[in-house]
């Protein structure tokens, strides 16, 4: 048995069974935290976004623990189970790469729309409201296409009667701070309403999607280095544990067979005498 083999297989799953916890702890705190599991909201738990990391979390815990006890019990269907569970999911990653590779176009359609039903759910959805704040505070973007975007959202249409009519998001805004100290809610209000030109001075012109883009292509070898990481750290783990499984099955076949009949059997470093077993000539 190689004990390097199955040290590094338990020591590799109990590092992602702690990361799958941690998911798993964060998914459950956020559905708790925003009141998912109340009566008047269970209806929308589906798409709660903090259902995806609860549910990799779970996913990810139970894979990793299966490898684990495994490796470490040497039990063989576990880690048949478990090396097959990571095929599939490698297999499944290879095809969603070749299939967003050849649906580009589509995928940034849907994104498109997306962004665009994150923009008009904006006050009523508090995780969209974040996602979408994150966006374009961090690329400093407004809307999907551009900062007109934000007149599909029934607060900030032109037509609504509120102050946040013709306005965008402080997110928006190239200095939503007032003074440099104080978050100034308010400094997109009327933004609509201004030509391009002044609006530049005021809020960031560029829609989201753009940049997204632009950042892609500046961190793609960024990217590229991490997804191949991931990938390998994958292919590495299921290469170990079949090699532990072929290591475990000559392991317990040597023990059915040991010791030989009508041979000599002899026991090492015992304080006993050794007893040995002459065959039998008649």
């Amino acid at each position: 048995m190689d004990y390097f083999l199955k040290y590094f297989l338990i020591i590799c799953n109990l590092l992602f069974t702690v990361l799958g916890l941690l998911l798993l702890a964060l998914g459950v705190w956020g559905l708790i935290s925003k009141e998912s599991f109340a009566q008047e909201k269970i209806r929308s738990i589906g798409t709660d976004p903090m259902l995806v990391v609860l549910s990799v979390g779970f996913l990810l815990t139970v894979l990793c623990l299966s490898g684990c006890v495994g490796a470490l019990r040497e039990n063989r269907c576990l880690l048949k189970l478990f090396s097959a569970m990571v095929l599939v999911l490698i297999t499944a990653q290879v095809i969603i790469a070749i299939v967003a590779h050849t649906l580009q176009d589509q995928i940034e359609g849907n994104l498109r729309s997306g962004m665009l039903v994150a923009i008009a759910r904006y006050q009523d959805d508090l995780d969209l409201r974040f996602i979408t704040d994150e966006i374009q505070s961090n690329l400093q973007c407004c809307g999907a296409d551009n900062y007109r975007d934000w007149e599909i959202n029934i607060y900030y249409n032109c037509s609504a009667p509120g102050v946040l009519a013709c306005g965008v998001p402080a997110t928006c805004c190239v200095d939503p701070l007032e003074n440099g100290t104080v978050w100034n809610s308010q400094c997109g209000v009327g933004a609509q309403l201004l030509d391009e030109f002044t609006a530049q001075s005021v809020i960031f012109l560029g829609g989201c999607l753009g940049e997204i883009s632009r950042w892609i292509k500046q961190h793609e070898g960024l990217i590229g280095i991490i997804v191949t990481v991931v990938f390998g750290v994958q292919i590495l783990i299921l290469f170990i544990t079949i090699r532990l499984l072929e290591r475990i099955n000559r392991h317990k076949s040597f023990l059915r067979v040991w010791p030989p009949p009508n041979s000599c059997f002899c026991c090492f470093n015992c304080k006993s005498h050794c007893v040995i077993k002459m065959p039998n000539n008649e």
